[in-house]
């Protein structure tokens, strides 16, 4: 199983995983379910935690598509390589783009997304 299919294995079985504001895994439901459990999430910690991040990264993309805007960016760190751009388009898709940091520009970013995001806009 990835990473998605884990998380939603374990809240199929009432694991309930979640970040602490450190980054860190957290997880709660029937102590016997969580016991069964710990192995796997020991095994897979790393992926499931990365799992989480894009998850909460996509909420937060979601909810500011939900006041209005045609489109939404957000870079949490620039300073990472690559940097992750995760990218939400009104009633088309949310996304995230792994670019080089050397290539990285936020401007041309939201350029590049403004002009297509326009034209397609304008098409329907």
């Amino acid at each position: 199983m990835n990473a998605e299919e884990l998380v939603n294995a374990a809240d199929f079985d009432g694991v309930r995983l979640a970040l602490t504001t450190e980054g860190e895994l957290r997880y709660s439901g029937n102590a016997e379910i969580v016991k069964e459990w710990l192995p796997t999430l020991k095994e897979n910690k790393a992926a499931i935690v990365t799992e989480l991040h894009q998850k909460c990264r996509h909420a937060k993309i979601l909810a500011m598509l939900g006041d209005g805007r045609r489109y939404a960016v957000m870079v949490e760190n620039d300073k990472t390589d690559p940097v992750i751009a995760t990218v939400g388009i009104q009633g088309i898709a949310t996304f995230e783009l792994a670019i080089p940091r050397h290539s990285y520009d936020g401007m041309v970013l939201l350029e590049l997304i403004e002009k297509h995001y326009g034209e397609n806009y304008a098409n329907t």
